[in-house]
């Protein structure tokens, strides 16, 4: 009885998210597939110059993958449903 319980806890929690949980998620992936991201700073610290470069690329981006395709199969994969819209409508995509 109680390794039945223990099966039923383990396939649950291989259960599917909601469906907006899994666009809000799939967004920054799309985001990454549409191309590079990063940050410059630039400052003072004790008196001397610093400074950081982050550069961030997806393989999806080096691919070529189109983010749209990217997003379509993130949310199916995370919420075993289509995405609600599609990605170039969503007033949050903003590419």
């Amino acid at each position: 009885m109680i390794r039945a319980l223990a099966f039923l806890a383990l396939l649950s929690a291989c259960g599917h998210m909601s469906l907006p949980q899994a666009e809000r998620q799939c967004l920054a992936q799309a985001k990454n597939a549409a191309g590079p991201t990063g940050e410059v700073a630039v400052g003072v610290s004790n008196g001397r110059p610093a400074g950081r470069f982050k550069l961030e690329v997806t393989s999806d981006y080096i691919m070529g993958r189109d983010p749209s395709a990217v997003f379509d199969q993130c949310v199916f994969q995370k919420s075993g449903q289509p995405p609600s819209q599609p990605l170039y409508t969503r007033s949050d995509w903003g590419r």
